[in-house]
């Protein structure tokens, strides 16, 4: 009689004798699930956009739309005999850019716009940043009525701020020369003089934003990070630059990139504050220079093209910083 045969793989160590009768590509009890969770997934990474799509209509319809038209006006011969019908509309290319960029006033005005606006940037941030530690340093009534002051400033018009402020400094009766034995000192008169003091109220009523902020991000780190820094003998500066700079590093993006944007657009204040950009234009920004050539001389195709210049330099401004941090391993 012959000898039953093995089956193959049998009388080996280690090997099961009954692995061909399990089915090929067959997966092992618990591990069904792979299609549902993918599904899941879907459904989750949708979820986000469907709660944001009311919100993304409506800036569709209030700032793309608006974008769009503002480069469009801008390759046009756009004046009031066009607004009014009494010509037709001539197609310029970038006849407009070329004019702006040949006119020197332009350039100073632009030189000009980014000399304030990084002033106001690197002021209001160092105010709110030092009001944001000192709210974690005094006692809870005095804390209040900064914040409620602070919110007050915030809350205040531009506009509105913007006349107190001459009144405060006006020659004839504004207490700020009489503090100070100033006489009749006009403030407006002078191309810096008047700079700085629509500075001060671009700061008044920014800085409120930046120290709230901080302040907010300050309260979320951890008591022990600062007691430590402290008992190591750092001075309080130290522990700013050394521990809660690096720590809020992506608040301070966000306030920074902002400021930019506001302060980089001024126009009320330097139009209040100086009656339309200062004597012989000498404190013009490109936002009331913008006016200037789109309103005070109808030329609205030039007008546009100082609007999508300032677009674009604010855009390069932002991805650049931006990029900045994300090559320093930076999560925003």
């Amino acid at each position: 009689m012959t000898a039953p045969a093995r089956s193959q793989g049998a009388g080996r160590p280690g090997v099961r004798a009954d692995r061909g009768s399990r089915p090929r590509g067959g997966s092992r009890t618990g591990n069904t699930a792979p299609r549902p969770q993918r599904y899941r997934g879907s459904r989750q990474g949708k979820a986000p956009w469907l709660y944001l799509a009311p919100a993304l209509v409506v800036l569709g319809g209030l700032l793309v739309y608006p974008i769009y038209q503002l480069g469009l006006i801008s390759f046009f011969q756009y004046t009031q005999a066009q607004v009014s019908g009494g010509e037709p509309t001539a197609f310029k290319g970038f006849g407009n850019y070329t004019e702006l960029f040949s006119d020197s006033q332009f350039w100073q005005v632009l030189l000009a716009t980014v000399v304030f606006a990084a002033a106001c940037v690197v002021s209001t941030l160092a105010v709110g940043c030092a009001l944001a530690v000192l709210l974690t340093r005094i006692r809870a009534v005095p804390r209040l009525a900064l914040m409620l002051a602070a919110l007050g400033a915030w809350a205040t018009p531009a506009i509105t701020g913007s006349t107190v402020w001459l009144f405060l400094f006006d020659p004839d009766f504004g207490p700020v020369d009489r503090v100070l034995g100033l006489g009749d000192h006009s403030w407006t008169y002078g191309r810096y003089s008047a700079f700085f003091l629509v500075l001060l109220e671009v700061v008044w009523c920014s800085f409120p934003f930046v120290m709230v902020t901080v302040y907010a991000g300050i309260r979320a780190v951890p008591g022990e990070v600062l007691e430590a820094a402290a008992l190591d003998g750092a001075s309080q500066w130290r522990i700013w630059r050394s521990v809660l700079a690096p720590m809020l590093r992506p608040i301070l993006t966000v306030v920074t990139i902002q400021s930019v944007i506001w302060d980089f657009k001024v126009f009320t204040q330097i139009y209040v504050m100086t009656n339309g950009g200062g004597i012989a234009g000498q404190n013009l920004v490109l936002n009331v220079y913008a006016y200037q050539q789109a309103f005070g001389s109808s030329q609205y195709g030039l007008g546009s093209a100082i609007g999508v210049v300032m677009l674009l330099i604010l855009l390069a401004v932002t991805l650049v910083y931006l990029r900045l941090l994300r090559r320093q391993g930076e999560e925003l």
